[in-house]
């Protein structure tokens, strides 16, 4: 059986599909040859996250780029072929999982299946260039996995935990003898594939922000240490062999000793040879040649960052100025291994741009080149896609986990997290620019 239908199955609902017909009808479409490719905008989260995930499951049935509704849901589903250097043009949408799973009266968990009823509003790839969803979070973090704090308590997602079960925020444990923590991270992963959707996950690589559990206790990772650099690869491997298909490696800038004065991160990095080999070790213990990986703010230094094996790096031009980003990309157009990125905004981002400046940002992302097949990356947060609350904004969130619910339940909590009327209609706004985007 496969794990979409395990989770149906696990949740205790029938593996058989309805076709959602009001998704169907209020659906985004793309335009022109891209009339095929649908999702739902002029949304806000709650609409989806309040639904059970067999209702996702149906809507993202519904939605199906072929127009063929599958009943159940198909055994063999393969990620969207953009080719080996897919990570190259590709569009990355992080999503804070951590941020919009259950929040019920103190707990935090199921972050995965939110991800899944999100997965419909999620605009679909381009005919020449991938969306790819990053999920802030799958290993445990260090500062109360499980749990909400309060605003300004901090429970960091920049820690992390290996040689341990998955995050308490993402799995749904109280199914794991029905259906693996593993089986519910590839059913994500499936699910996203049949959206036509790329998927990975984002990991800091500071040895003081990471421990490894051991039956004595946690200790801090060290990189000089074979076992931890061991122990790190297999982690990435198996999530890869799950069908994660990109890593997004915070401070990669600074592999290496390179521009420390800027580091902000605590501990050491991996030596850059050392991580040439371990991006290389990745890549050969999946047989994946089509691996992406995405270093944060790795853009300043073309050569060193496409020696060391990333395929785009963040955080060099912003979408402000649309001649600018046009112009970068004639200039790269025959570098195919690795580009520096257009960021709308980054996992930093502490507010203070309004709704047209993100627009404006997007719009250049997505339509900032001669030719489509010499775009440059784009990176974007769940706030570009479906604003936040006027008093929080991406990093706090990063930092913390508060619940913003008003009676404790997590109906209200995915409510009130993000803007409402005003974000709904910025949604709606996002959609159009994707909307006449997808046929490129």
């Amino acid at each position: 059986m496969n794990c979409v239908n395990k989770l149906l199955k696990s949740l205790g609902e029938k593996t058989t599909l309805e076709k959602d017909e009001f998704s169907e009808y209020i659906a985004f479409h793309g335009i022109g040859n891209a009339y095929s490719k649908r999702w739902l905008a002029n949304i806000v989260p709650a609409d989806l996250l309040k639904l059970s995930v067999k209702d996702a499951v149906n809507i993202i049935a519904t939605l199906c780029e072929s127009t063929i509704f599958y009943k159940k849901f198909p055994d063999n589903i393969e990620t969207p072929n953009y080719g080996d250097k897919w990570g190259r043009l590709a569009n990355y949408i992080e999503i804070n999982d951590r941020a919009i799973a259950y929040m019920d009266y103190g707990c935090t968990c199921k972050g995965i299946l939110s991800c899944i009823k999100l997965l419909p509003a999620i605009p679909p790839s381009a005919k020449s260039w991938a969306n790819c969803i990053i999920l802030s979070q799958i290993w445990q973090n260090i500062f109360g996995d499980a749990y909400e704090k309060g605003p300004f308590e901090e429970n960091s997602i920049y820690g992390i935990r290996l040689n341990a079960p998955y995050s308490d925020n993402i799995i749904d444990y109280s199914i794991t003898k029905k259906i693996s923590p593993e089986e519910q991270l590839k059913a994500f992963v499936d699910l996203a594939h049949f959206r036509g959707l790329k998927a990975g996950f984002r990991h800091v690589i500071s040895a003081d922000q990471i421990k490894v559990s051991t039956k004595d206790g946690d200790v801090t990772f060290d990189w000089c240490n074979p076992e931890h650099q061991e122990l790190y690869i297999q982690e990435c491997v198996k999530l890869v062999n799950l069908g994660f298909e990109c890593m997004f490696i915070d401070s990669a800038k600074h592999i290496g000793g390179y521009d420390c004065e800027n580091y902000t991160g605590v501990g050491s990095l991996p030596e850059y040879p050392q991580m040439q080999y371990i991006l290389n070790e990745i890549r050969l213990r999946t047989g994946r040649s089509d691996l992406s990986f995405v270093g944060e703010k790795s853009s300043d230094d073309f050569e060193r960052y496409r020696n060391l094996g990333l395929t785009a790096g963040t955080d060099f031009i912003t979408g402000d100025n649309f001649d600018a980003v046009r112009d970068l990309s004639e200039r790269l157009k025959y570098s195919r291994d690795y580009a520096p990125g257009v960021e709308i905004t980054n996992d930093n981002y502490c507010g203070g741009l309004s709704y047209e400046q993100k627009l404006n940002r997007i719009n250049t992302a997505l339509f900032g080149y001669y030719l489509a097949s010499d775009k440059l990356p784009s990176f974007m947060q769940t706030d570009d896609l479906f604003p936040l609350r006027y008093d929080t904004n991406t990093h706090h969130i990063m930092m913390t986990n508060p619940s913003y619910s008003t009676d404790g339940t997590a109906l209200s909590h995915w409510e009130n997290l993000f803007a409402k009327d005003d974000g709904r209609d910025y949604n709606r706004r996002t959609g159009e620019l994707f909307a006449w985007a997808l046929e490129r």
